[in-house]
C-alpha cells in the first residue's frame, strides 16, 4: 500500500465500509488517469459536476483570470462582485421568468436549507412536503425531505412537520393543504432510480400549489444546466416553480449551490431581521467565474442537444444488451438508469465495470438501479467503448452469479 494510500484509510473520514480507492493523478475530457498507469471513463461525471467533462480550457483560464483578480473578500451580496453579479445576471436571462433574483450557496444541501428558509418566512406556514424516493442532500433540514426513511431514522427528530407524498401519484397530492409552506420536488428523481413523472402530474403539482398557497420547489441540483436534454428539467414539464435550486455543475467543476426565485419571494431574507440568512463562501468569486464560463459553454457547443442525442443513442444500444436480469431502462438526456431485478446483481455489474475502466454507481435510494451520468460532451466512440465494457461486465456478473447459485445449492 502507498504511503497515500495509508494516509487515505488513517486520516480521510470513511462514507462507506469498502471505498473505491482510485488514486486519481489527473483527468481530462471523460477520463480519469490513476496512479498505477489506468484509465477509466468517468460516466458519473463527478456525481452531476463536471457538465463539460475534467479540464475544460475556457474555465481553466475563467479560474487563473479570477484568481490573479482576488479570491474570497465578502460574498453574500453586501460587495459588487463582477464574476457574482455576472454569473447572477446570466442565470437570470436562461431561467423562465419571474426567477430573476439569485442566492448563491456553497453546495445544493445549502441551498435547499435556504429554499426552505424563504418558503416558511415567506408564507409564514411551517410544513414541507416532499416526496417518497426523493433525495435532496444530507444536512438536517435536507435530509428531512429524503425519501427514503433507511437515511432519516438514525438522525431522528429531524425538521418537523414534513409529509412524503408517492411520487407521481396525482391523488395523493389533496394532502398539500394551507398548512404546508413548500412542495419540493426533483423534477426527475435521480438518486430515487432514474424516475421521470408524467407531465401531468408536474402541472397537477403546479395547481395544487397554487390553490393552497403553498410555493412549488423545484430541485435542480443533479438535472439542471443540460443533463437531461434541455438547459432544465422543468422545460420538458412546461412549469415554473416559484423556487428553483441548482448546484453540482452549476460551479464548472467548483463548489457552489444557489436558489433562485421571484424578488417578492426571495427579497423575504434581507428583511426583518436583516442578514436572516447569510453565508461566508457561498458564491465564492473563483466558482461563479468557472460556473459562468461553464454554462456559456453548454449554450454556445449545443451541448443540450448533444446531451438529448447521445442519451437517444445510449439507451437505444443498451436496450440491446437484452439481459434477462434488466427490469427496465430509463432516461433522459444523458441521465440514464439500468433497472436490475437484484442489487446484489447491480452491485457485483458496478464493480466488474470498474474493473474493466467504466465508473458508474447505483442509486440510493433505489439500489437495484445502476445510474449512467456522462459528461455532456460524449461523444461516439467513448460510448462505444462504455457499451462493449459494460457488456463485458454483464457477462462476468451473469457468470459469478450463477456461480454462487451452484455453490449453494
Amino acid at each position: 500500500m502507498s504511503e497515500l494510500r495509508d494516509l487515505f484509510r488513517r486520516n480521510l473520514a470513511q462514507t462507506s465500509p469498502a471505498p473505491l480507492g482510485l488514486e486519481v493523478v489527473r483527468a481530462e475530457g471523460a477520463w480519469l488517469y490513476t496512479a498505477d498507469g489506468r484509465r477509466y471513463l468517468d460516466l458519473v461525471a463527478g456525481i452531476g459536476v463536471n457538465a463539460l467533462g475534467h479540464g475544460h480550457p475556457a474555465v481553466l483560464a475563467a479560474i487563473e483570470s479570477q484568481m490573479r483578480r482576488h479570491l474570497h473578500v465578502m460574498v453574500y451580496g453586501e460587495y459588487v462582485i463582477e464574476s457574482q453579479v455576472r454569473f447572477a445576471a446570466r442565470l437570470a436571462e436562461v431561467l423562465p421568468p419571474p426567477l430573476s433574483r439569485v442566492y448563491f450557496t456553497n453546495s445544493g444541501a445549502e441551498a435547499i436549507e435556504g429554499a426552505i428558509k424563504t418558503a416558511r418566512k415567506f408564507t409564514g406556514r411551517a410544513a414541507v412536503a416532499a416526496f417518497e424516493g426523493a433525495y435532496h442532500g444530507d444536512t438536517m433540514g435536507a435530509l428531512s425531505l429524503a425519501g427514503n426513511p433507511a437515511f432519516r431514522a438514525p438522525f431522528e427528530p429531524l425538521l418537523a412537520p414534513v409529509l412524503h407524498l408517492p411520487f407521481g401519484d396525482e391523488n395523493a397530492l389533496d394532502a398539500i393543504d394551507a398548512s404546508v409552506a413548500a412542495v419540493v420536488v426533483e423534477p426527475v428523481q435521480a438518486e430515487g432510480g432514474v424516475r421521470i413523472p408524467s407531465a401531468r402530474f408536474i402541472g397537477r403539482l403546479r395547481e395544487r400549489c397554487d390553490r393552497t398557497g403553498a410555493l412549488l420547489v423545484f430541485d435542480e441540483v443533479l438535472t439542471g444546466l443540460g443533463r437531461t436534454g434541455r438547459l432544465f428539467a422543468m422545460e420538458h414539464f412546461g412549469v415554473v416553480p416559484d423556487i428553483v435550486v441548482m448546484a453540482k455543475a452549476l460551479g464548472g467543476g467548483l463548489p457552489l449551490g444557489a436558489f433562485a426565485a421571484r424578488d417578492e419571494v426571495i427579497g423575504t431574507l434581507s428583511h426583518d431581521p436583516p442578514l436572516g440568512h447569510i453565508t461566508t463562501f457561498g458564491g465564492h468569486p473563483l466558482s461563479c467565474a468557472a460556473g459562468l464560463a461553464s454554462l456559456e459553454e453548454i449554450i454556445r457547443g449545443n451541448l443540450c442537444e448533444n446531451s438529448a442525442t447521445m442519451g437517444e443513442y445510449f439507451r437505444s444500444s443498451l436496450k440491446g444488451f437484452e439481459a434477462s436480469e434488466i427490469s427496465a431502462i430509463r432516461g433522459i438526456g444523458l441521465l440514464i438508469g439500468l433497472d436490475f431485478h437484484s442489487a446484489e446483481f447491480a452491485h457485483r455489474f458496478v464493480a466488474n465495470s470498474l474493473s474493466r475502466g467504466i465508473v458508474i454507481n447505483w442509486t440510493l435510494n433505489a439500489d437495484t438501479v445502476v445510474r449512467l451520468a456522462p459528461p455532456l460532451p460524449i461523444a461516439r466512440p467513448e460510448i462505444d467503448f462504455a457499451l462493449a465494457a459494460m457488456r463485458d461486465a454483464l457477462e462476468a456478473t451473469r457468470a459469478e452469479m450463477a456461480q454462487r447459485k451452484r455453490r449453494k445449492g
